[in-house]
């Protein structure tokens, strides 16, 4: 049996989505959908800095920045395969492994053992990424913590120079990956 992907849009609220196969059915298609999915929302987060939208920024870059490493794990899934072991269910209720579970949402608390594992399989430093973009994710639901006691962010200078960081790497490697 062969899939044939659509890729469709949407209209909503003013705008036009872009709707992609999961990577189980169409891989070269998710892959291209998600990176897309990371320019898009890097090209956001620096948009939204400039205006002084911090928070909104920060989410935009990690949103960008789990796009890209979900598209780089439909490249390595047999790789991820063999580290998260284990079957999960969809809300279709399709029963799926793990590893294409993890590549198709990305689930947060997966992020950094994810890029750990990528980091190691495609040369390509992730670690260090990962942690910034889940400390804006911290950021955009918590905000600024100005005594440095409970936050990673004390001032705004801060946050500025990890979206612009994470926004930069999102678009080079998402351009080296295939979507210029």
């Amino acid at each position: 049996m062969s899939w044939v992907v659509v890729e469709t849009y949407i209209y909503v609220s003013g705008g036009f989505v872009l709707e992609f196969s999961k990577p189980w059915r169409d891989p070269a298609g998710y892959k291209r959908g998600r990176l897309l999915e990371a320019r898009y929302e890097a090209e956001l987060a620096l948009r939204f800095l400039e205006e002084g939208l911090y928070r909104n920024a920060a989410g935009k870059a990690f949103g960008a920045w789990r796009a890209l490493l979900a598209a780089l794990a439909v490249d390595y899934v047999e790789v991820l395969a063999e580290r998260f072991r284990g079957v999960r269910g969809t809300r279709e209720g399709r029963r799926v492994r793990l590893a294409d579970f993890i590549a198709a949402f990305m689930p947060t608390g997966y992020m950094l053992a994810v890029a750990s594992v990528l980091e190691k399989a495609a040369g390509v430093g992730l670690v260090g990424l990962t942690n910034v973009a889940l400390n804006l994710h911290e950021l955009q639901y918590n905000g600024l913590d100005r005594a440095g006691v409970f936050g990673r962010y004390p001032s705004l200078e801060f946050v500025e120079e990890d979206v612009k960081r994470l926004a930069a790497a999102v678009l080079e490697l998402a351009a080296r990956l295939g979507a210029g």
